[in-house]
């Protein structure tokens, strides 16, 4: 039996819709300027390579269904943008996984919210510097309850939403992604080993904006359990 200097962290989990066991989070994987809109209003144009960071698994805050999480507004910025994204788990890891023969390796779905502190974003990206603390911060991946993929119908053709106090901010269409899932797994497993408990934030559409103190996000991707945060 193993003993540590220091207590392990517990193991940071999400809720699956119909089942008691709950699905482990291994690594946070999201791609960047994932629907073609969205890389318009950040200043680029075009179908480019896909590119990736990572967030930690405890950057997680889980929004059960019906209920509303709390999310901190967090330190340091003053600009925190809301960008909705569907989200992958992977249930069946591997390395070189093919396009053709990615989508197996999916457990299921859920909705998830990539908070950014934009402002660092931005200075980092100014100064050349990796820009973790504008996306990988304390409590900056909001997720709901993943449902099981023979649970989930068509997500790859799924509308996606997003409101700020009831008000449309982003609303588009899964199949605007410009590299879909299948895609997305083939480049990801080239890069790394992918790992059962893996999730993949698969980018967001347009209308990223600011929100506040005091604000409530509401979200989802049709056939999916939406998501409710409140900025504390």
């Amino acid at each position: 039996m193993n003993s540590y200097v220091i207590t392990p962290p517990p193991t940071v989990s999400v809720p699956v819709v119909g089942r008691a066991e709950r699905f482990p989070v291994h690594r946070i994987y999201c791609v960047g300027r994932n629907y073609e809109e969205h890389a318009k209003e950040m200043g680029f144009t075009g179908r480019e390579p896909p590119f990736f960071f990572l967030k930690p698994a405890d950057a997680i805050v889980v929004a059960d269904a019906g209920q509303t999480a709390s999310v901190p507004y967090p330190s340091l910025t003053k600009n925190l943008h809301h960008e909705i994204e569907l989200v992958a788990a992977i249930g069946t890891g591997g390395k070189n996984i093919k396009a053709a023969d990615a989508i197996q390796h999916v457990f299921g779905y859920t909705v998830g919210l990539d908070m950014t502190r934009r402002d660092l974003q931005g200075e980092m990206k100014k100064q050349g510097r990796p820009w973790c603390i504008g996306k990988a911060y304390d409590h900056s991946a909001p997720i709901g309850p993943i449902t099981p993929a023979d649970q989930a119908g068509d997500v790859a053709n799924a509308a996606i939403w997003l409101q700020v106090n009831g008000a449309d901010r982003q609303r588009s269409n899964v199949a605007k992604l410009i590299w879909n899932l299948a895609e997305t797994i083939e480049h990801l497993s080239a890069a790394w080993e992918l790992q059962p408990g893996d999730l993949i934030y698969t980018g967001t559409p347009e209308g990223v904006n600011a929100v506040v103190s005091g604000d409530t996000l509401s979200g989802g991707v049709d056939g999916l359990v939406p998501i409710t945060v409140k900025i504390a």
